[in-house]
């Protein structure tokens, strides 16, 4: 019984959160329940805290008591709702639904008191901070439901009776207001939904107009560009942003077309998209070996980094997909065909590699894990190897591409790897591959003890280790729990990381100002939200670069 009633819980939390999914619940909970601390001795709660009973005598309007909500509303729904059900009117039905600010006294209906704004059910007034009601809408009544709504954008509140809209009732409300309602004479209960049920009225049309009319003020808003600053400025954001992840071709000619200058020189650029799409691809360990060629003492000096990337190395040797673990070098003649015996690594800062660490030295793949025509313990020869090599190359999608040069990229498995990765829970059984596995990981640990003694612990470096050593628990990683690691989604983060990590070798922004302004904007929605300002719970980064 008790799980079913968690289950239950649950399930209506998640209903409440989809109601405001711009609502960050560590900084600002949603109201969810009544507060049994914050309320008066003459109100009763049951049933999860979402039933109030009145339990005083009655007498007169000094025996009134309400109770707020858990929490105040957030600023950041941008439109709040929630509906009190009247389970009975009791003896008189002096009954009010309404707000109230943290602090206003619980010993009166809500509106009476300043900050406190309420609609009662006796006589169908409002009351707005103030004991003289205003004529607002009918009565109410055993059975009826009673709708509150919010709109942070405009600071106001309106209600609704058995699903109609009743028109607004509050204007310029103060920030921070709670769900408040309040009881007077025997007899009377309510029950509350925050959002647990679906509502009688239909809030979702309230959601569509807000959103609608702040899509518009966003399509309308007016920018003078006399002087072609917006402009100038735009290219030079988009510019960086095909020069950052190395578009080269595409880069080139956008210059040319706009006037705006590469600062950077082609080749660096190419270098940095050819090490991108071996990351991409899975191909790690090449990865590795060309950073080290092509950017001498680069990962020496980043030690956390090349162990970032020795981690998602091991992850792909478990899925097959990097070049080390599939067979010889094919594509690197610089390798041996003899295996080569791993050894300690030398200390990421050494620059030492020549000492016989596989881990840094750029003689090698970086792994020494290198068998004579044996790809994960099956015979092979060089002919399907070159097969599988060139199978696993990255595939260009191209959208807007000029001379072979892409915006976007995917990379493809090919049906190659696929029967290959229906293979891995019968290579996982292999002797053969699992010594590689295991002599690789026992490399990595003693590298991750290393930079732990030198830096002291970190919390990326220990969740990457652990999580790709979780990979051997399962005889089919591609069918297991964390299957997810396996994704290529999962490389996108270790390749953004080389890619910043060469660039500011070089002098350049680890990050692009395209991506810097729109982290600023998301971070700008969020003071909004802490600022009172509702127009962000309706402002979607995503849909205004779609639309």
């Amino acid at each position: 019984m008790a799980t079913r009633k968690e289950n239950t819980e649950s399930v209506a939390g998640d209903t409440i959160s989809r109601l405001y999914p711009k609502v960050d619940e560590t900084e600002t909970p949603l109201p969810r329940s009544w507060s049994p601390k914050d309320k008066c001795s003459f109100i009763g709660l049951s049933q999860t805290n979402l039933r109030v009973h009145y339990k005083g005598n009655g007498r007169n309007h000094k025996d009134a008591a309400a109770v707020r909500a858990t929490h105040p509303i957030p600023a950041s729904c941008g439109l709040y709702y929630f509906e009190i059900k009247i389970i009975s009117k009791g003896r008189d039905g002096y009954m009010g639904i309404g707000l109230s600010s943290q602090g206003v006294h619980l010993s009166r209906l809500p509106g009476w008191e300043k900050q406190s704004y309420g609609y009662h059910g006796d006589d169908g007034n409002s009351f707005s901070s103030s004991g003289s009601g205003t004529p607002y809408g009918p009565t109410f009544t055993t059975g009826d439901v009673i709708g509150c709504g919010v709109n942070m954008i405009d600071n106001t509140a309106f209600y609704t009776k058995n699903g109609l809209k009743l028109g607004i009732a509050f204007t310029d409300l103060p920030l921070k207001l709670y769900p408040t309602v309040g009881l007077q004479t025997p007899g009377e209960i309510v029950d509350a939904n925050f959002g647990q049920t679906p509502f009688v009225y239909d809030i979702y049309e309230e959601f569509k107009e807000l959103q609608a009319q702040v899509n518009r003020s966003i399509e309308t808003f007016s920018i003078s560009d006399k002087h072609l600053c917006w402009q100038s400025t735009m290219q030079k954001l988009v510019s960086t942003y095909l020069i950052h992840h190395g578009y080269s071709a595409t880069a080139e000619v956008f210059a040319k077309t706009t006037g705006q200058p590469i600062l950077e020189d082609l080749l660096s650029i190419k270098n940095r998209q050819r090490i991108q799409k071996l990351v991409l691809a899975g191909r790690i360990g090449d990865a590795i070996e060309t950073t080290q060629k092509l950017y001498p003492g680069l990962l020496e000096r980043n030690p956390n980094l090349l162990f970032l990337l020795k981690c998602r190395q091991f992850v792909e040797m478990v899925s097959g997909n990097d070049s080390d673990v599939r067979g010889p070098g094919i594509h690197s003649p610089t390798r041996s065909n003899k295996a080569t015996p791993c050894s300690s690594p030398t200390h990421p800062h050494s620059g030492n590699s020549g000492s016989g660490s596989s881990l840094n030295s750029p003689s090698h793949s970086s792994n020494g894990f290198m068998s004579n025509g044996i790809q994960n313990g099956i015979n092979c020869d060089e002919e399907t190897l070159m097969e599988i090599e060139e199978e696993n190359e990255t595939r260009i999608v191209r959208n807007g591409s000029h001379n072979g040069d892409a915006l976007q990229e995917e990379v493809s498995i090919s049906p190659r790897q696929e029967t290959f990765q229906k293979r891995m829970p019968s290579l996982l059984g292999n002797s053969e591959f699992i010594e590689k596995l295991l002599a690789f990981g026992k490399e990595l640990k003693l590298l991750s003890v290393e930079l732990k003694q030198e830096y002291g612990t970190s919390a990326s470096n220990k969740r990457a280790i652990e999580d790709a050593f979780s990979l051997l628990a399962y005889n089919d990683p591609h069918n297991s729990p964390i299957s997810y690691l396996l994704d290529a989604a999962q490389r996108e983060p270790v390749c953004a990381a080389l890619n910043s990590a060469i660039l500011e070798s070089q002098d350049q922004p680890r990050q692009p100002q395209l991506e810097l302004c729109l982290g600023q904007t998301l971070e700008c929605l969020k003071l909004m939200a802490r600022s009172g300002l509702g127009a962000c719970a309706f402002v979607s980064l995503d849909g205004v670069l779609k639309g």
